[in-house]
């Protein structure tokens, strides 16, 4: 079950405001090569760098809402980014989580379809629309990275509509965790120690569930000792592939 947010779109203004525009080409970026600059070569690396701004944004802050114009693309530096949209009953549903490295705001019409915020501090690269699709154009290896991404959303998509048509409550949370614990680059069958920046009122508007739901299944899978809970944020996945198994439907 979807809640309705918290964060409202009256306090964008810190994606929306003054920002440092880069100093030097983005070669020194951490999240580089997990970005849309990975493809590029330093002379096109220059010339998209030319084009970006920084932002930075604290935490439940706006970073564009539903309906905003789409005139600027983004691209996650540090910190998580919540998507999601509102229902007319002013009931959230989220449909996604973006990490480093995520890129966020192309839009095949003049306004945004859904609304980005912060989950934690976040520093972003900001980019112009108009002027980045012109580059697109000039630039082949950034237009097969950007396809690549957009079919990357494609398949995400495609794998959250079976997990809110589908699955169980258990299902769910466990499909959930064991997709974080792939992003912390974890496959090995040992302890997976996993940092959740999202709250549970989040999770559940991710999962189609309530947060009691999601409280409860957390409680239930740390006393089968599937996981513990170390902290509000901190989760070590003490048996990951029983996650996997049950995220693939197998009990």
């Amino acid at each position: 079950m979807a809640l309705q947010s918290e964060a409202t779109c009256d306090s964008r203004a810190a994606a929306q405001g003054p920002s440092r525009v880069y100093d030097h080409p983005c070669k020194a970026c951490a999240v580089r090569v997990a970005g849309i600059c990975a493809p590029l070569e330093p002379r096109e690396l220059e010339r998209l760098s030319a084009i970006a701004s920084r932002a930075r944004l604290a935490a439940e802050k706006v970073v564009f809402c539903e309906g905003d114009p789409a005139d600027t693309v983004f691209a996650v530096t540090e910190g998580t980014v919540r998507l999601s949209k509102m229902l007319l009953d002013g009931r959230r549903q989220i449909t996604g989580f973006l990490s480093p490295g995520g890129f966020l705001g192309i839009a095949y019409s003049d306004t945004y379809s859904y609304s980005a915020e912060a989950v934690t501090s976040l520093a972003l690269c900001r980019f112009p629309r108009r002027q980045l699709e012109g580059l697109i154009v000039e630039l082949p290896g950034l237009e097969r990275r950007l396809l690549s991404m957009a079919f990357d959303e494609i398949k995400a998509a495609q794998d959250q509509m079976v997990l809110l048509g589908c699955k169980s409550a258990e299902e769910k949370l466990a499909t959930f965790l064991w997709r974080w614990c792939l992003k912390a680059g974890r496959r090995e069958r040992s302890d997976c120690i996993v940092d959740l920046p999202m709250n549970r009122t989040d999770i559940a508007d991710f999962l189609g569930l309530t947060t009691e739901t999601v409280s409860r299944t957390f409680s239930r899978f740390a006393k089968d000792g599937i996981l513990a809970l170390p902290t509000t944020h901190g989760v070590i996945l003490r048996r990951p592939e029983r996650l996997e198994e049950m995220a693939s439907g197998e009990f």
